[in-house]
């Protein structure tokens, strides 16, 4: 990734109101992102970024490997490397394996996958790739993943959980937000 950020990022003397970099360093762990000091052009946007990718990556029932599966899917589908450079290591935390993380850089395969992905992964997958490609779900998809998820809220959250990292991934290839 040879690109510029389109728009400077927030320099770390700038950054503020103070409120609100306290609550985005304390959901981070204490550091900030350059997705961070990106939304920080925008404090009340921020304020709202935080809370919501908070409470989705945080207090959701879905299982976290779902989650993060999902998440890296939708980075993937939308070539979103920023994204993916962040949640693979979240998936492998959450207890996915290097294996999957791997066949994942394919995920129109991965979704096929039966040696590496199970019954509901490739589901999440599936519903991930028609989701980001096409946004309307089929049917067939959606009673896939309804069938194999079981219940109504963690249905709710994945579909929530793809819808938001789409915009996480549009964020940042739209302002070119460089890794760390």
């Amino acid at each position: 990734m040879d690109r510029e950020p389109r728009i400077p990022s927030v320099p770390d003397e700038q950054l503020g109101p103070a409120e609100v970099v306290q609550a985005i360093r304390k959901r981070r762990g204490g550091t900030l992102l350059n997705l961070d000091r990106m939304l920080l052009n925008s404090p009340a946007f921020a304020v709202g970024w935080n809370t919501f990718l908070g409470a989705v990556r945080n207090a959701l029932t879905l299982d976290p490997k779902l989650r993060e599966l999902a998440i890296c899917a939708v980075a993937v589908i939308n070539r979103a490397e920023y994204e993916w450079l962040q949640h693979a290591p979240e998936f492998l935390a959450a207890g996915g394996t290097q294996e999957q993380l791997e066949s994942l850089r394919d995920v129109e395969a991965a979704s096929w996958d039966m040696m590496h992905f199970n019954a509901i992964e490739r589901a999440v997958l599936e519903l991930s790739l028609e989701m980001c490609r096409q946004v309307q779900v089929s049917d067939d998809c959606f009673e896939r993943v309804r069938q194999r998820l079981g219940s109504t809220q963690q249905l709710v959250e994945l579909v929530g959980v793809i819808a938001s990292y789409n915009m996480v991934s549009r964020f940042l290839e739209a302002l070119q937000v460089q890794p760390e």
